[in-house]
């Protein structure tokens, strides 16, 4: 297989990308996890991150950041990922300072106000979770890819808040001897998932996109 961006590399590369893509992922009910069939490789806490990246329509800069992964494990039969599962610490949720442009405007300020209730809600929801329920050959004929090399097609159940969708999206995946790793970049609706803050059709004046882009960079190792 191909080796696959390193987690640096990618961080970087989403960082430098224009406002999130309206190619939104395929979103469905919640499924069954995927059989944990093969070897259990370790999430590499360190060498692993969430990236987030979402739109204001009021003129202002993109706004984007990252979120640690905290713990998890993907499972690998025959050189291929069959499962696996990662959870998210919502509280280590960062704006980027660069993309605040606003005078008298903080990261932190940002970050505040993504983490209440009008947003993320982290006093309550402390983690959100994806749990794989199927991965498949990706095949650039049927479906588009934001991040290029994709070699499959990955879907789970992603758990924000309260509620639980399962998303399918294009990824890079690659195992090379006691290492595997995943990177992925797709857009979700957040409004979806309950986070409606200032989206259309909210009483509010809306003002932020609900599309939002996410990427993340994963790595394992055989336990």
């Amino acid at each position: 297989m191909k080796q696959t961006v390193p987690a640096l590399a990618l961080l970087l590369s989403l960082a430098a990308c224009g406002g999130a893509s309206t190619e939104q992922t395929k979103t469905e009910e919640k499924k069954e996890a995927a059989a944990t069939t093969g070897a259990a490789y370790a999430i590499d806490t360190v060498a692993s991150a969430v990236q987030w990246r979402a739109t204001h329509k009021g003129g202002f800069a993109p706004r984007f950041g990252v979120i640690k992964v905290t713990n998890g494990s993907l499972n690998v039969d025959n050189g291929a990922v069959t499962g696996g599962s990662f959870d998210v610490n919502m509280n280590s949720l960062t704006t980027d300072p660069a993309a605040v442009t606003e005078a008298g405007k903080k990261s932190t300020d940002l970050d505040g106000h993504l983490k209440s209730g009008d947003f993320f809600d982290v006093a309550k929801y402390p983690s959100a979770k994806f749990v794989i329920t199927a991965v498949a050959p990706y095949d650039s004929a049927k479906q588009k890819s934001l991040l290029p090399g994709a070699t499959n097609l990955i879907s789970g159940n992603l758990t924000l808040k309260d509620s639980t969708l399962n998303i399918t999206f294009p990824a890079q995946i690659a195992v090379n001897g006691n290492d595997v790793t995943a990177n992925a970049k797709f857009v979700i609706d957040r409004s979806a998932w309950g986070i409606s803050y200032k989206t259309e059709g909210s009483p509010e004046n809306w003002m932020i996109s609900k599309e939002v882009e996410i990427g993340f960079s994963v790595k394992g190792t055989k336990k």
